[in-house]
């Protein structure tokens, strides 16, 4: 299933004649995630790097402790038309098989989620649901090393590495910087939230989550983007526009480094103070 999709638009511009023209579009399409058979949730992703998003999915949102209770992943395209989908809408179903102890523990805590671009907690059906526990991490001495200058270093490189946001213009990314301020990874989705579960799934595959190093995000650095890399235990997260109140909070509790408004030559740091 592609992640883009061709259109033909007609461009304006001022004091000049339209112009058709071939263009690009992200792809959007409805993700469910099944766990050992039964449905979870329903996310709005760009149809990239599922198996990632499936995993990082269930592991920031605590369905998983760690990679190894997930026993195996399956991507399926399906047709939407016997859901209710509008016709020729595309889907993609994930099939998780994870262990019994963590099903157990997702029946027990089962919702319905109807997930949306940028949404953090669709179908959240009480205040008591919303789970806002951010875990304590002991600090990290070689946290002390992401200054400014290495994280400006790291979103120079950002922009250039987003290859499906440079051809359709409405991407975000979520990626991997050492502690020299060098990308080593870059995952792009439509919604910020599956960006970011598309990196952490990957770390965790590759079991790169404890390696020093930082989280860069494209876009503000929302509640549940900080509450996601705590549960993961990462130690410093940099996003280009400002965070809100609950997520400088959240970083407080978790002892997570955090800046926002990371563009050069400026970047602000909310955590620790």
């Amino acid at each position: 299933m592609p992640a883009l999709v061709p259109v033909q638009v007609e461009e304006a511009v001022l004091a000049r004649p339209p112009v058709r023209r071939a263009d690009l579009l992200a792809a959007e399409v409805p993700v469910a995630l099944v766990f050992n058979g039964i449905g979870h949730a329903v996310m709005m992703a760009t149809p990239l790097d599922l198996a990632d998003f499936a995993l990082g999915f269930a592991l920031s949102e605590g369905l998983l402790d760690e990679a190894a209770q997930c026993y195996g992943i399956d991507v399926h395209a399906i047709d939407g038309a016997p859901a209710g989908l509008p016709p020729g809408t595309d889907a993609v179903e994930v099939r998780l098989e994870i262990a019994t102890g963590c099903f157990e523990r997702l029946k027990q805590r089962r919702r319905s989620l109807a997930g949306r671009t940028g949404c953090g907690v669709c179908g959240v059906e009480s205040l008591a649901a919303l789970d806002l526990a951010t875990p304590g991490r002991p600090p990290r001495d070689w946290a002390a090393a992401i200054d400014l200058p290495v994280v400006l270093r790291a979103f120079d490189q950002l922009a250039p590495r987003q290859a499906l946001n440079a051809q359709a213009g409405t991407l975000h990314a979520a990626a991997w910087a050492g502690l020299d301020g060098t990308l080593t990874d870059v995952l792009e989705d439509v919604g910020r939230h599956n960006a970011l579960d598309k990196l952490l799934g990957r770390l965790a595959r590759q079991r790169r989550l404890a390696e020093p190093g930082f989280v860069l995000l494209s876009s503000r650095g929302s509640h549940e983007l900080v509450r996601k890399c705590a549960r993961l235990g990462v130690a410093a997260l940099a996003t280009i526009s400002a965070p809100t109140a609950l997520a400088v909070q959240l970083a407080e509790q978790s002892g997570m480094q955090l800046w926002g408004m990371c563009r050069a030559p400026r970047g602000v740091r909310y955590t620790p103070r």
